[in-house]
């Protein structure tokens, strides 16, 4: 893709709070205006899980406008920063033991993207008829599955996961650039779609190419899996309206 490629961005949100649960403990962020993306899930079994996720995406939601995809990251680590060290605060002022909420989020800057996280929340690139995770899960799980030990101690607690916002005093999110092609779709979700929802399922619904369709799609496959936990997906489309192989609907 070129330099001076005319990219349009369209996306789709969809949230529920799923069959088992009585709070939605999610949220969400979509500025394709801006090229910001976000998916934030509050720790269940902890107190304020909301309050923590929409602690996260309003932060995000009021980052000052970038010159670089460089300053869109810095930007997005220091508010998710302060973030953390708010809700460490309000914790001790509940005399609750941790308010936290994982956060993942897909920055783009003309043709350069990043995905920046902490948790399990995750982005899928879907490319080519190819579905690949950019992500790297803060699980202890992945984290016995890269050291090469036995998985079977944490096979008890799948989704216990090892970093979030608010979770620890300090807080580092790790970041995975990349640049955009025409026509590739991205899903952020938390993982009340990708625990239960497999990636041959989700790709087949992602290979239409349509945000909307696609977002309440991938909802429904998750609560047709039982619904154990709050779902939100966020399905963005990148197109170059530069290439002439691009045909975009006149009604997006």
């Amino acid at each position: 893709m070129a330099m001076d490629s005319q990219l349009h961005w369209t996306c789709a949100a969809h949230s529920d709070v799923g069959l088992v649960r009585s709070r939605n403990e999610d949220a969400y962020l979509a500025q394709p205006q801006r090229g910001l993306w976000a998916v934030a899930d509050g720790m269940g079994g902890h107190a304020f899980g909301d309050l923590a996720s929409h602690a996260v995406v309003d932060a995000l939601a009021a980052l000052p406008a970038p010159a670089s995809l460089a300053d869109f990251i810095a930007f997005a680590r220091t508010r998710l920063t302060g973030v953390n060290e708010a809700l460490r605060l309000e914790a001790r002022t509940r005399q609750v033991p941790v308010i936290g909420s994982t956060v993942v989020a897909l920055l783009a800057f003309g043709i350069e993207a990043a995905c920046l996280w902490a948790g399990d929340s995750r982005v899928y690139l879907y490319r080519q008829g190819r579905l690949q995770q950019l992500t790297r899960d803060h699980s202890q799980y992945e984290a016995l599955k890269a050291s090469g030990a036995d998985l079977a101690a944490a096979a008890a607690s799948p989704n216990m996961i090892t970093r979030a916002v608010g979770a620890a005093d300090a807080i580092e999110f790790d970041v995975a650039p990349l640049t955009v092609r025409d026509g590739d779709l991205f899903l952020l979700c938390s993982d009340g779609l990708s625990t239960p929802v497999e990636e041959a399922a989700i790709a087949a619904t992602l290979a239409a190419g349509d945000c909307t369709a696609a977002a309440h799609e991938l909802v429904n496959l998750a609560l047709n899996k039982g619904g154990r936990d709050n779902i939100t997906v966020v399905v963005v489309r990148v197109d170059d309206l530069s290439s002439d192989k691009t045909v975009v609907n006149p009604a997006l």
